[in-house]
């Protein structure tokens, strides 16, 4: 069945670029940002048209994302790179393969073939990863309750940072163990004072 979602970030993901258009010296064009301000816009174009906030929070993702792989093309990233991307992606992670495919258009044979083979790359990552680590669960081994308990502090915002915190050990290196993440959650309480 046709995807809707897709087909609107397909057809507004570049919604932003009269925006941010700028003229370098030397007759070079730029359209810096124009992801996030196409998200904007995007955002406010479907709720005039109402579509559900679903739809909307889908398409305004993608179209938010879809630049984020030319930083891929440019240099491998880190496994924590990539997991950071698949986190982000959330739901959205096999729209936002299909559509950054079709954004990787040139007439620059060389190039086009350096782009797609990157995002073969990527997305062999993102299947290794998700193999060997659960990636669509990814969170800390301590869950808020465990949290309190080991700190022995009341729920509220610091219950938040601790598990924030863990998160970013886990996307940092991958799977860590109860009994790690509660060493670390530990030294982290003692660096806050």
């Amino acid at each position: 069945a046709p995807d809707v979602r897709l087909r609107l970030a397909a057809l507004l993901h570049d919604i932003g670029k009269p925006a941010t258009r700028r003229l370098e010296d030397g007759g070079g064009v730029t359209f810096h940002h124009h992801d996030v301000k196409g998200a904007r816009l995007a955002r406010k174009r479907l709720q005039a048209l109402r579509f559900d906030s679903d739809t909307i929070a889908s398409v305004t993702k993608l179209i938010e994302l879809h630049l984020r792989f030319f930083g891929y093309a440019e240099g491998a990233w880190s496994d924590s790179a990539v997991r950071r991307y698949v986190r982000d992606a959330g739901d959205e992670l096999e729209r936002l393969h299909i559509l950054t495919r079709a954004d990787v258009t040139t007439r620059n044979k060389r190039k086009a073939a350096r782009l797609r083979s990157a995002y073969d790359d990527i997305e062999r990552r993102i299947a290794e990863l998700a193999e060997q680590e659960q990636l669509q669960s990814m969170r800390p081994a301590l869950d808020g309750n465990r949290i309190q308990e080991i700190l022995g502090i009341p729920p509220g915002p610091v219950v938040g940072e601790a598990y924030r915190f863990l998160l970013d050990v886990r996307l940092d290196e991958g799977v860590v163990d109860e009994a790690e993440a509660e060493q670390r959650l530990r030294a982290w309480w003692a660096a806050r004072g």
